[in-house]
């Protein structure tokens, strides 16, 4: 007899498999589902959108990010993420992702790799060093969000006049407001 989910779970898995995996938000989950691998392993190609918000997700692990890598956006905000695996280099089509609240501490350098990225969201993390160089080479960049982040003096002077999309920061010292 297999592991069985709880009800939500199953409610959550169904829906997102119906929706090419779209919608897998608030569902608990501390894993991506393995049967959902097999459930869209013919439409994995077609998938552009996974919401995977306000889980438990510690981690995810290279085989998601080498299944979906046709993906344009990627919402992960409101996890316990605090890395990306390097494979996430691979979703070369990728133009916005959302890694707020989480646990990152550092940036996920990986992202910088990615051509077609237009938005990064990393807003309410712990992330105290950024990539200017970086980020400024990257040629579809438009907005990157690290309001809410403790940001070094350094980041902070250094990257206004470097960059040529909008970076979002929070006044130093700001807090974020209470959920």
């Amino acid at each position: 007899m297999g592991r069985r989910r709880r009800p939500r779970e199953r409610d959550c898995a169904a829906q997102g498999a119906r929706r090419h995996c779209r919608h897998l938000a608030e569902c608990k989950l501390v894993s991506f589902p393995i049967g959902i691998y097999k459930v869209l392993r013919n439409v994995t190609d077609q998938i552009q959108l996974i919401t995977l918000a306000n889980n438990e997700l510690k981690s995810l692990t290279s085989k998601f990010m080498t299944t979906f890598c046709q993906l344009r956006e990627l919402r992960l905000e409101g996890n316990f993420l605090h890395r990306l695996p390097n494979e996430v280099s691979t979703l070369q089509h990728l133009k916005a992702i959302d890694l707020s609240r989480n646990q990152f501490h550092d940036f996920p350098e990986q992202l910088t790799t990615l051509p077609e990225l237009e938005t990064i969201n990393l807003e309410e993390n712990e992330i105290v060093d950024v990539p200017v160089e970086k980020l400024a080479a990257m040629p579809a960049l438009r907005s990157i969000n690290l309001r809410f982040n403790p940001l070094s003096a350094e980041v902070r002077v250094i990257a206004p006049p470097l960059i040529k999309f909008d970076m979002l920061m929070s006044p130093e010292g700001a807090r974020a407001p209470p959920p």
